[in-house]
């Protein structure tokens, strides 16, 4: 059974992820959750990156199968259903169905995993991404979640204490939850779906930079839902693709919701697969979350920073984004 504790104190939670970033309450959320999302933030991914975004290819034409519809009241807030190409062309965004979580692929390549900023991120070493993968563009969201809870594959209604779901990231929903969701996926779609390794996030958080943060040197304003990233909202989720993308094209792989991966806690790198795949050990009590979220410090949301949390815990600033195989 799934241990959900997200209304559990913030000593409770202190102690059992001792390097999460500061905790707010959620006693008092409905106090301090109540204000206005920035004017430009909407519950429809924004269109304003658009240009941004103009070097990957349109969607050529959609599968067809079609997932299972959510209820009404979500479906208004759905993502602009996509269509999907092949896959095989580098840098085209695609879908594998109209309702499928929009996927950017990225080339293999290699890069400098970690930072050597704290002892969890250290040793400074190389990484090869052999093969080219597909991410999804956004956190899965509240609406994607729905389709997998109606049609069964997933078992659990996370809450999203008030704050709207539509096309906010999913949350309070734990590493087996996440499990669930790709399992789901991979079965109605005929493709493999998985959470990322911690390799393959970061490699693609950073987005082929260097620096602290996936934009540059300093946190900035408004790049990021965090705590001190001076977003002009209230501390909560907030739609994704609220902010800009990184150079991949990626919304919020800095902030708004903590992002689970396949890898198990292990206290740094010492011994870490090289070769982009994820680090396993049978029956694994912690997993790996990465990217911070709207109630972290600026330090979390730096593509090297990493952070643990119970596996079968569901919390309030935790969620998701997948991946899939690509041939």
């Amino acid at each position: 059974m799934l241990a959900d504790r997200s209304e559990g104190t913030s000593l409770e939670v202190g102690l059992r992820c001792r390097f999460e970033p500061p905790l707010i309450l959620l006693a008092i959320a409905g106090l301090l959750f109540a204000g206005a999302v920035p004017a430009e933030a909407s519950d429809d991914p924004p269109q304003r990156w658009a240009p941004v975004l103009a070097q990957a290819a349109p969607a050529a034409s959609a599968q067809s199968l079609t997932l299972p519809p959510v209820s009404p009241s979500r479906q208004t807030d759905a993502p602009t259903p996509g269509t999907g190409p092949s896959a095989s062309a580098e840098g085209a965004s695609f879908r594998d169905c109209a309702d499928c979580p929009e996927l950017v692929p990225l080339p293999a390549g290699k890069f400098r995993m970690g930072a050597a900023s704290t002892a969890f991120d250290r040793p400074v070493h190389p990484v090869t991404i052999a093969q080219p993968f597909a991410i999804a563009r956004y956190e899965i969201t509240f609406t994607d979640w729905g389709r997998c809870f109606a049609a069964g594959g997933c078992k659990f209604r996370p809450d999203d204490f008030g704050w709207g779901g539509g096309n906010r990231p999913v949350i309070n929903v734990s590493w087996y939850d996440a499990m669930d969701y790709v399992a789901w996926l991979s079965k109605a779609t005929g493709h493999v779906y998985r959470l990322p390794s911690e390799a393959e996030w970061e490699y693609a958080a950073r987005g082929g930079t260097t620096t602290p943060f996936a934009w540059g040197a300093s946190v900035g304003t408004r790049m990021a839902n965090c705590r001190d990233c001076q977003s002009g909202s209230t501390r909560q989720t907030l739609a994704v693709g609220s902010f800009p993308p990184n150079r991949f094209g990626l919304f919020d792989m800095a902030g708004n919701a903590a992002e689970w991966v396949e890898d198990c806690w292990n206290d740094n790198y010492r011994g870490a697969p090289q070769n982009g795949s994820a680090w396993i050990k049978p029956a694994c009590p912690q997993h790996v979350l990465r990217g911070g979220s709207f109630d972290s410090t600026s330090a979390y949301v730096k593509p090297f920073a990493r952070f643990r949390y119970d596996t079968d815990v569901r919390y309030f600033a935790n969620g998701f984004r997948i991946v899939r195989n690509l041939p």
